[in-house]
């Protein structure tokens, strides 16, 4: 398996960054070399047993290795290389053909993750340009997708301001994206995001994100004809916390809505909503909440997307939807999670129904638990059992197990 973590430069990196100084560098040589390394090493085996198709199995280790610069006249870089290899192929990883397995989107990749300049040389602000990882909010509308071997990152510029009391701005224009099946595509993306912290635990947030970019949606969005063009916009608000309400307990809620449209000439068809509502409660390290999330329908011609999401956190782990049938979906679902003495545990069950046409798109049971192993050395175990519905929702049983290891210097 090819892995930059052994290299003689990582190493080399890794040692540099023992003695390194954190004080303001006097020079931009003094800046880098001051700086310290970083490494996230995280190797996985993934099993994935769906009806109809040969067992699938991916031995795979992801490698993140990079440098931090300290700063210099308010300018600071990084540079982080990524490097994804296989012990083993008897798996379909979206590109190699081998359509007799399920897909388990993890293919091989030596690229540079990321490479971008921090500028904080103005009043609670930060610029970046570069190639960048970008998580906004719950990661709902934008993320990074890091549950993937290969992450996804954006190429762009932004900004990030902090001067209003209790309150972050956010703006960004993206020109480039690098998806987890590592193909880039251009795009002519703005973004636009506030969050005002009403207490340390209340949030609300209001956003716009606005992607010229004509294949940003799967054909299979769609009712009958292919689109030419699906550049879209979002325009929403979100209000969510974990309000606490005596020393024991806290109230966990979330409320959301977003309009989606089409955009910059995208297809007249991209006209949807999306609405979730979530109440639970909290007792010490155990909680307990039930959610709707409805991606809409526009009258069985397209629904609700996320196209630069992080959906696998969504509607289930096995990654049954991340396209959303253009039927729309109404999931309702269960979260539980607890810690007890160094594990966390969190599990999932949904119930999966269409927004149009009384579609039962199936149910799915979600379970992971998740220990440290030693000093930066992380153990997790997941399973998701996703179970179809009617015919209709052309979906199979599919069931997914990963056992990873998470070490970061």
């Amino acid at each position: 398996m090819r892995s930059l973590s052994v290299s003689a430069v990582t190493l080399g990196l890794l040692a540099l960054s023992a003695t390194a100084s954190a004080e303001q560098a006097a020079s931009p040589w003094d800046a880098i070399a001051s700086g310290h390394a970083t490494l996230n090493l995280r190797p996985r085996y993934e099993n994935a047993d769906q009806a109809g198709k040969d067992n699938g199995e991916a031995t795979t280790l992801r490698t993140l290795a990079g440098w931090k610069s300290n700063a210099w006249n308010g300018l600071s870089g990084t540079v982080e290389l990524i490097d994804v290899g296989r012990l083993d192929d008897e798996y379909n990883d979206g590109q190699n053909g081998k359509s007799r397995y399920p897909v388990i989107a993890d293919p091989d990749n030596t690229d540079i993750n990321q490479l971008y300049l921090d500028y904080a040389g103005l009043p609670d602000t930060n610029v970046r340009a570069g190639r960048q990882s970008v998580k906004l909010d719950n990661v709902r509308f934008i993320g990074n997708v890091e549950f993937r071997q290969v992450m996804q990152v954006f190429n762009g510029v932004t900004v990030e301001n902090n001067t209003l009391p209790n309150t972050r701005l956010y703006a960004g224009y993206l020109g480039r994206v690098k998806t987890v099946n590592t193909r880039q595509h251009d795009t002519d993306t703005i973004l636009l995001n506030a969050r005002y912290s009403m207490t340390p635990t209340d949030a609300l947030a209001g956003y716009g994100y606005f992607q010229d970019q004509k294949d940003a949606i799967a054909s299979t969005a769609f009712q009958a004809t292919a689109p030419a063009d699906t550049s879209n916009q979002s325009v929403g608000v979100r209000a969510d916390g974990a309000h606490p309400l005596n020393t024991d307990w806290k109230i966990l809620y979330t409320a959301e809505y977003a309009k989606q449209a089409h955009y910059a000439g995208g297809d007249s068809r991209i006209d949807a909503t999306y609405i979730r509502l979530g109440i639970g409660g909290q007792w010490h390290d155990l909680f307990l909440r039930a959610d709707q999330e409805v991606l809409g329908s526009n009258d069985g011609r397209y629904a609700f997307q996320f196209p630069l999401a992080t959906n696998h956190l969504f509607q289930g782990w096995a990654d049954q939807f991340l396209t959303t049938p253009r039927q729309g979906i109404r999931d309702r679902y269960l979260t539980a999670g607890a810690k007890i003495e160094r594990a966390q545990l969190l599990a999932e069950y949904h119930e999966f129904k269409s927004d149009f046409g009384s579609i039962d798109f199936g149910r799915e049971l979600d379970f992971s638990v998740a220990y440290p192993l030693m000093q930066k050395l992380l153990g997790k175990i997941e399973y998701a059992d996703y179970q179809a519905g009617d015919a209709a929702s052309g979906k199979v049983d599919l069931k997914r197990v990963w056992v990873t290891l998470i070490y970061n210097y």
